[in-house]
């Protein structure tokens, strides 16, 4: 199933862009050391970033700062595997807007993945 709150890590990881661009939610794909290696065009256009200025870039230091926190970039950090969804509000760029957060990371995969519901 490819809803917010049923979608597998296994499954989230082996869509292509294509696939992962017709997802109702935004998809953050970062390599350990969280660079930014995914990044859907459904949180491109409810972020009003394109994909080509944050491909590459620290999402917690260039492009999320506000995640830049315990609660999201410390926990994807020093817990080996989770799959958490908390609820948080972003706040960098935009009215503070209410989302939830889906965080997904597994010992098995270099890439750890932030799924945003708005």
């Amino acid at each position: 199933m490819l809803s917010f709150d049923a979608i597998a890590l296994d499954t989230l990881a082996a869509l292509d862009e294509e696939a992962l661009d017709t997802l109702p939610f935004g998809v953050v794909g970062l390599s350990s050391e969280g660079n930014v290696e995914v990044y859907n065009a459904t949180e491109a256009k409810l972020a009003g970033l394109p994909r080509d200025t944050v491909v590459g870039t620290h999402y917690f230091s260039v492009t999320a700062q506000c995640m830049n926190n315990f609660m999201v970039a410390q926990r994807l950090e020093d817990e080996a595997e989770i799959d958490a969804t908390i609820d948080y509000v972003l706040t960098l760029r935009m009215r503070p807007t209410p989302v939830r957060l889906r965080l997904l990371k597994a010992r098995r995969m270099e890439r750890r993945f932030i799924l945003i519901d708005r």
